[in-house]
């Protein structure tokens, strides 16, 4: 089984057991509504497909890992619904936000819903008797521990917002905030799965720095669609960090690398909430001609070799292949 065939057989065991997670009598309707629309949305599992192929990589058993491959993306899906509030985001796979189809309030406990069914479908891995309930705790702790760098990470980027054009972010700066705001789960995905898989210290840790170096290159990439991405593949609005002011490596290595005139363009739509699709043109165009979006890509690149490496002291497998192309995936995909 190819790794697209693998992807897509994660998506499906994911949604199925989700399904009974948040299932459609539950009550509060509203409620439960909310925390499945996104959900329901579409997605790509990437983290949960981590958790399983991390597992399977130090020959742990794929069900018995699936509760925590659950839990990671309930965790992912409360952030997003969070993140869309901070944001303001009308539009998430293509579909209106949590908030704005509801109210902030009902989006805040959507999320909050999703953060707590989390941790209780994470215990269900102890009741697989091949599973050590010591390290499902230490599965738990890293989660725990994620999400609370993932916080730390979030507030950075709202701090960093309208800074650039003031005091400036530096490079290092950007590289913490999503270590924090994206590769940290990642990381935790990989360690999750090789726990509950029963892999030993230098497995997990092997697996964590595979994790956190593909996260570092999805976050790039994801800047990256943001400027140069086509909408109908997103499912959201293409400029929207320009628009916002968000502080990407694109924007950090641009404006310390402008012309004058390059940097008075960039600076008058930058942080414009209205821009239209030949300003926005005009941007990119300057963004290649400055050699931001090639400077990023490329680190994308060194972040993925940096993850591969990571992966050969194990032997060959289907797992290891699987994890190989996601990496090589992560900076090429179009969503």
């Amino acid at each position: 089984m190819g790794f697209k065939d693998s992807l897509e057989r994660c998506k499906i065991l994911v949604n199925s057991y989700i399904d009974n997670v948040l299932d459609e009598n539950l009550k509060p309707y509203s409620l439960y509504d909310a925390a499945r629309h996104l959900i329901k949305a579409g997605g790509k599992r990437l983290r949960p497909f981590l958790v399983i192929e991390s597992c399977k990589l130090v020959n742990g058993d794929e069900y018995s890992v699936l509760p925590a491959a659950v839990a990671v993306e309930l965790i992912h899906n409360f952030t997003l619904v969070h993140d869309d509030i901070m944001d303001k985001d009308e539009l998430r796979r293509g579909v209106p936000t949590v908030h704005i189809l509801w109210n902030i309030p009902l989006a805040i406990l959507a999320g909050d819903l999703l953060f707590s069914k989390a941790f209780e479908v994470l215990f269900e891995c102890c009741k697989t008797p091949s599973v050590s309930p010591e390290r499902v705790l230490e599965a738990a702790a890293r989660i725990a521990s994620s999400v609370s760098l993932l916080a730390e990470g979030q507030a950075m980027d709202v701090d960093f917002e309208g800074r650039l054009l003031k005091s400036g972010v530096s490079e290092e700066e950007y590289l913490n905030m999503i270590y924090r705001k994206t590769a940290v789960l990642m990381r935790a995905s990989c360690e999750v799965g090789a726990l509950i898989g029963g892999g030993c210290k230098e497995a997990v840790n092997a697996l964590a720095r595979y994790g956190e170096n593909i996260g570092m290159a999805f976050q790039m990439r994801d800047d990256l669609l943001g400027v140069i991405g086509k909408e109908e593949e997103l499912g959201k609005p293409v400029g929207s960090d320009l628009r916002e002011g968000k502080c990407t490596l694109i924007f950090i290595h641009a404006f310390n690398n402008a012309s004058s005139s390059q940097k008075r363009l960039l600076s008058k739509y930058y942080g414009r909430k209205s821009i239209s699709k030949m300003d926005l043109e005009s941007v990119v165009k300057v963004l290649r001609e400055i050699g931001s979006i090639d400077y990023v890509a490329s680190l994308a690149r060194r972040y993925v070799s940096i993850a591969k490496e990571a992966l050969l002291k194990f032997d060959e497998c289907e797992a290891k292949n699987n994890l190989l192309e996601l990496a090589d995936y992560i900076v090429v995909r179009t969503f």
